[in-house]
């Protein structure tokens, strides 16, 4: 794969498809690769070229030790679309990558052209709060969840009822947790996100787009919701029966919305 060398690490990414160039952003723990499942061959066959990266803490990437940042990671960014020449170029992120698109739109406008903000939040609600400080408890204490534990609590938390009642849908991604979780970055989990960041997402400049999911347990609507409403040029889509991985659980839907935005900035 082609990489930049960007904020002392080295950072892989792929192109597909021709035209208007569109940056993604994965969330964590998680390979630029998810999005080529649905996301990128619809933007391609829009008219887009589609931009995917692994970031920090994800191979071929870099995997420097220690306890990431956000601020890392929009750094890491920032020196990519800067490597790329790409500037100002369309975002879309999904979960920590929406949240790294939004630290973005407010530190470095003249990165960015317009966002799409999907499953995202612009803080943590008390409960999203006590989970992410249990998580991170958890990884001080040094203890390993079993692997078969990690994978039904993932689909749990990241999946929508709708799925959850389709044993055959349940019993694939269990198995794709599994596997997934030796790829976890370790660095990445300690990231907080917890800040409060409506007041500064008052100063973005760039048209955004929200898409939020209905069933979304780790960014739920109503979070989603209020960074919309931060935001002076944005507006919310809301998906229907899907969670946390409604990009892959609705792509038809979730598509139609990102291209439709895209059309229009």
């Amino acid at each position: 794969m082609p990489h930049v060398f960007t904020n002392g690490i080295r950072l892989s990414y792929e192109r597909s498809g021709r035209g208007e160039r569109v940056l993604m952003i994965m969330g964590s723990s998680a390979a630029g690769r998810v999005w080529t499942l649905h996301q990128t061959p619809a933007l391609n066959e829009a008219g887009y070229q589609a931009i995917t990266f692994d970031n920090r803490g994800i191979a071929p990437s870099d995997v420097p030790p220690g306890k990431y940042t956000l601020a890392d990671m929009v750094a890491d960014t920032k020196g990519l679309i800067e490597a790329l020449d790409a500037a100002p170029c369309r975002i879309v992120g999904v979960s920590l990558g929406a949240m790294v698109a939004q630290e973005l739109a407010i530190s470095h406008p003249e990165l960015v052209r317009c966002a799409v903000l999907i499953a995202t939040k612009s803080r943590s609600d008390a409960l999203r709060a006590a989970l992410g400080t249990a998580e991170r408890a958890l990884m001080q204490s040094g203890v390993k969840l079993p692997a078969d534990y990690e994978a039904a609590m993932s689909v749990l938390q990241m999946l929508s009822p709708a799925t959850l009642k389709d044993d055959s849908a349940v019993s694939l991604w269990l198995e794709t947790f599994r596997l997934a979780g030796a790829e976890n970055s370790i660095g990445q989990t300690w990231i907080n996100t917890d800040e409060d960041r409506r007041k500064a997402l008052q100063d973005v400049s760039a048209p955004c787009r929200v898409i939020g999911f209905s069933d979304d347990f780790v960014t739920p609507p109503h979070l989603a919701a209020e960074v919309a409403e931060a935001i002076p040029e944005c507006d919310y889509v809301e998906i229907a029966d899907c969670g946390h991985f409604g990009y892959l659980e609705r792509p038809t839907e979730v598509n139609a919305a990102i291209i439709d935005f895209l059309d229009k900035h």
